[in-house]
């Protein structure tokens, strides 16, 4: 009897140590606890959206969702109801794990917060298979082929139906996000991943260009300083782009033209440096032919460039942000659109056209200056602990 009691005891025992085990090992599987749908969005007044979390099934019932402000309400289950306008910090916490997603209360929605990296790159790349990895787009440049969108862009940029402002200005993003030292991350006005780049791949679209432009220091593997190569004595064929030379900025004998902050042409201590960028044609200026820049047979190189800071004063290249510059004219360098480090983001025009002065002219011209912009991070958290690594700071050196 006293042995059949102690097989019991000891059978009961082992079962309650099994259930422990079980529930330790639920409670501690979550590591981090993450909102898996928003980093940040806009909602329109009396819409609502449900927030997810990587946290398992057995774990939602104890999760806590709060809010801050009036500007909208939310259930325990994550669900959002817009209230009013104004911005709201939701945070969701499981003991001492939480994460926080910001929500903007808008009269009228700019984009829809479901699915917008997805919907920006499947509309960017249409046909397109980019390069998924820096391995991948060496082997793609070694035998001309493009590691992004093969789509001639338009003469104009594509500009973010939503581009941030701060005290009247528009935000550049100051906060460059590389996966890698080879790899650079393009985010959208809400720091949502849209595509990548990659050290060494070839590129043609603006957005593309620019990214790689501004994050590299550097120009795509499919571009030339010369500007007489035919497509004919490339690898690149009509992916083949010209020019890569400096800027002079020089606006005593270019009247018409803007002058560029801090340029080396003006007496300033940034050396600038230009590119051509292939577009549809130009409508802008009847100086250039609306032609293809590129139809594999002849370059008819047009109005259209990228100009950008290269070298500071030391003949360094430029590293610190509030020296980093990207400008895209598309009307030969009559009038420009900063580049402001994010998908569609591109700043208030500036120029001789935007003044009222005749296209080139060293005589009617009247050239607005050059529209600041204020410097910010669109990075989420977790972003923004890649960017601070060390690691990666050499990346323009």
């Amino acid at each position: 009897m006293l042995n059949a009691l102690r097989r019991c005891s000891i059978l009961l025992l082992t079962l309650l140590l099994a259930v422990f085990s079980w529930g330790c090992e639920v409670q501690t599987s979550l590591v981090a606890l993450e909102i898996t749908n928003c980093d940040r969005m806009e909602l329109a007044i009396g819409s609502t959206y449900q927030l997810k979390t990587n946290a398992s099934e057995d774990l939602l019932d104890s999760l806590v969702w709060e809010a801050s402000g009036s500007c909208l309400s939310i259930d325990q289950n994550g669900l959002i109801t817009a209230i009013q306008t104004g911005t709201s910090a939701v945070t969701v916490s499981y003991g001492s794990m939480k994460d926080t997603a910001l929500i903007k209360v808008v009269d009228t929605p700019s984009i829809d917060p479901s699915g917008v990296d997805e919907e920006l790159r499947d509309a960017f790349y249409g046909d397109s298979d980019p390069a998924d990895s820096h391995e991948e787009a060496l082997l793609r440049s070694a035998k001309g082929e493009l590691s992004g969108a093969e789509s001639v862009p338009d003469q104009a940029p594509v500009l973010s139906t939503y581009r941030p402002m701060q005290n009247g200005a528009f935000i550049r993003n100051s906060a460059p996000y590389y996966a890698d030292e080879n790899t650079y991350v393009v985010v959208n006005a809400y720091g949502v991943e849209v595509f990548r780049v990659y050290r060494g791949g070839g590129y043609i679209t603006l957005e593309e260009v620019a990214a790689y432009v501004y994050a590299f220091g550097d120009v795509p593997a499919n571009y030339t300083e010369s500007k007489r190569t035919e497509p004919e004595d490339s690898i690149w064929g009509e992916h083949l782009r010209l020019n890569h030379t400096k800027f002079s900025g020089d606006t005593d004998k270019y009247p018409y033209e803007p002058e560029l902050p801090d340029i080396s042409g003006c007496g300033g201590d940034l050396y600038y440096y230009e590119i051509d960028i292939g577009t549809t044609g130009t409508d802008c200026d009847p100086g250039y032919s609306v032609k293809i820049y590129n139809d594999g047979q002849t370059i008819t190189r047009g109005a259209a460039r990228i100009v950008y800071t290269r070298y500071d004063a030391n003949h360094n290249k430029i590293i610190d942000p509030n020296e980093k510059y990207l400008f895209y004219t598309y009307n030969h360098y009559n009038d420009f659109q900063e580049y402001l480090n994010y998908f569609g983001g591109w700043g208030e025009m500036f120029g001789n056209i935007t003044g009222g002065g005749k296209i080139s002219s060293k005589s009617d011209y009247n050239p607005t200056p050059y529209v600041p912009v204020t410097m910010g991070s669109l990075l989420t958290d977790s972003q923004m602990i890649v960017y601070l690594d060390p690691r990666f700071f050499h990346v323009l050196a």
